[in-house]
């Protein structure tokens, strides 16, 4: 059976920069079935669902269903949701993760989410304790790639108990499931195994990423994701939040991008906006296109 993975897997379409942008996570726990657009498709009241997707656009805050890995289709309804939100921007010191629960979702409408978006979490929850949180896409509603390769990845994961593992509604780049996203440093990574996803997990337990599985860090814009990964494969460098990176444009389609280490090197990277050949579809059901992919045209040491 062709999917959307397998071409993008045969094509050898290249996973860096292709994270979901979002400088801050706000993940409900909602159990039941999910439908593609899951915000209004679940056991979720629809309004609020709609009400928390208007009420964050523009924000940085991205709002994802989350539910345990396993059956659910006659979930019982969900007495107390569990909230985790995350503001995913790697630089030093600036990553946080904090949870809470809620008896309705619509109480999540009160929070700021601007501020959320800029990383003052407003005394939300309280910090998260413990080791990485695992954000496995397996929205089957969506597209089925996330179905058949994420739910068994999830399920693996939740079995070993090294980590926290919950499942979530999208992550972006269907085909390059199965995608996970880290917490708390929000590298999402694109077609990985049970094994290669373990070591995800433990290298982010100790402070690491890694940059072969990488799809990029979701607190940054593409271009910029596009120059964190070519400065780690030039330097080695895997620790989350040892680089600081700002981008600015300089012309159609192109960007700077400086990059800054902690130990005080720095580095500037040109990105340009090209397009994947041959046509793929980016999504299983979905007619053939070019999707955007962010090259790296310099890499210069300062």
């Amino acid at each position: 059976m062709s999917t959307c993975a397998t071409l993008s897997r045969e094509l050898s379409e290249p996973l860096a920069a292709t994270a979901a942008t979002a400088t801050t996570w706000l993940l409900v726990e909602q159990n039941g079935p999910w439908g593609a657009k899951a915000l209004g498709e679940s056991h979720l009241d629809p309004a609020v669902g709609r009400a928390l997707d208007a009420a964050t656009a523009d924000t940085g805050v991205r709002v994802a269903l989350i539910r345990r890995p396993g059956r659910h289709a006659d979930c019982l309804p969900t007495a107390r949701h569990e909230v985790v939100v995350a503001h995913t921007v790697p630089a030093p010191g600036r990553s946080w993760v904090r949870r809470g629960q809620v008896a309705d979702p619509a109480e999540l409408l009160s929070l700021d989410f601007a501020a959320l978006g800029t990383g003052d979490h407003g005394g939300f929850g309280v910090p998260h304790v413990g080791g990485p949180i695992a954000l496995v896409c397996t929205n089957g509603r969506r597209d089925r790639c996330c179905a058949l390769l994420g739910r068994p990845l999830a399920a693996d994961l939740a079995a070993a108990g090294h980590s926290e593992v919950w499942e979530v509604t999208h992550l972006g780049g269907h085909r390059f499931s199965p995608t996970m996203l880290v917490l708390p440093y929000g590298y999402a990574y694109g077609r990985l195994t049970a094994e290669s996803a373990k070591e995800v997990l433990a290298a982010t337990a100790a402070g690491h990423m890694v940059p072969e599985w990488s799809r990029g860090c979701s607190g940054w814009d593409r271009p910029a994701q596009a120059a964190d990964q070519a400065v780690r494969l030039a330097t080695g460098e895997t620790r989350a939040d040892a680089l600081t990176l700002a981008q600015r444009p300089d012309g159609a389609g192109r960007w700077r991008v400086g990059v800054r280490h902690e130990d005080g090197r720095s580095w500037e990277v040109e990105v340009a906006e090209g397009v994947s050949e041959p046509p793929r579809a980016e999504s299983c059901g979905k007619a053939a296109g070019t999707p955007s992919r962010m090259e790296v045209a310099a890499l210069r040491e300062l």
